[in-house]
């Protein structure tokens, strides 16, 4: 899944020297609404594996992203990429420790989420928004090459070289902002699910789905 936003940057941002010759990891590359794919196919890498957790359009192997280095080791690609997953994981710490480990020390990350505004959209569920603030810390390990806001829905966009001698940094009381609670917590628990905040973002987003769907049946009908 990517916008027109994502697909710019990430034309602008992975070269050819990034990408030729070299293996690529695509993570939730489920195509729902656009692909970095052509455009990265298009810059001759070796190999392109694109995972998710279903089959469907550039789907190459069915794997949880929290699996990553179980099924492919760590350090097996040049390139990880991740357009508009990491909002909906559940677990972001182990799925971004895994996006980390399974990159090649002096490889490149580039990834793609929602911030704080965006609607909530889930596919299969929604859970976090990340700032500019957010991708420093969480990547602070690694050297930052590119971070810009998605000028047209509240998002960030990152481009990222894992360093030699790479020393993972330890997230585990990072506080992210849950579009769940509405707040920044550590962790998201099961109560959180029954209480009324989480509800009330329910039914508005029902809500919204249910009159977009009843316009379409007036538009067929006119």
């Amino acid at each position: 899944m990517c916008n027109v936003s994502c697909i710019i940057f990430g034309a602008t941002n992975l070269k050819e020297s990034d990408v030729k010759g070299k293996r690529i990891l695509e993570v939730g590359s489920r195509n729902t609404s656009g692909s970095l794919r052509p455009l990265i196919e298009g810059l001759g890498p070796k190999e392109y594996v694109g995972i998710d957790i279903c089959k469907g359009d550039g789907v190459d192997v069915i794997c949880d992203a929290q699996d990553l280095t179980n099924m492919f080791g760590e350090s097996a690609f040049d390139v990880v990429v991740s357009t508009e997953l990491l909002e909906h994981v559940r677990d972001w710490r182990k799925v971004i420790s895994n996006i980390k480990n399974v990159c090649k020390e002096g490889g490149i990350i580039l990834i793609t989420t929602r911030s704080r505004g965006f609607h909530y959209h889930a596919d299969p569920g929604d859970f976090w928004r990340y700032e500019t603030e957010d991708m420093e810390s969480i990547f602070a390990d690694c050297e930052i090459l590119a971070l810009e806001k998605d000028g047209s829905a509240p998002g960030i966009f990152i481009k990222l070289k894992k360093p030699r001698n790479f020393s993972e940094v330890k997230l585990t009381d990072y506080p992210l902002y849950s579009i769940v609670c509405e707040r920044r917590v550590e962790e998201i628990t099961d109560k959180d699910f029954r209480g009324l905040t989480w509800w009330k973002t329910v039914l508005k987003y029902r809500a919204k789905n249910f009159i977009g769907r009843a316009g379409g049946c007036l538009l067929d009908k006119l």
